[in-house]
């Protein structure tokens, strides 16, 4: 195992181990640096290991920050999605 790997292991679990104290803010500040950390390091496990370890990397901190991804999505698509009037009421 080299490098990039074994920081990509330790990243997910102070993820997780982040995850299990209590917070008043949702856990944010701590998604902030794990996201602040992790995409260098997601970008260093593609270098040395290739796209599909890297896509494998990806997914399980995708599935470790969901949320973060769930509100970037609505976020996006929201920008993006054609908005409907609301229907007014008949008088």
């Amino acid at each position: 195992m080299n490098w990039s790997l074994a920081l990509v292991f330790l990243w997910a679990i102070a993820a997780n181990v982040t995850g299990m104290f209590p917070s008043r803010h949702n856990h944010w500040p701590a998604a902030y640096v794990l996201i602040a950390v992790g995409i260098p390091l997601l970008g260093f496990v593609t270098y040395q290991n290739g796209p599909w370890v890297g896509l494998i990397a990806m997914m399980a901190g995708g599935s470790i920050l969901r949320w973060p991804l769930y509100y970037l999505w609505r976020h996006l698509r929201g920008r993006t999605a054609r908005r409907i009037p609301p229907k007014e009421p008949n008088a």
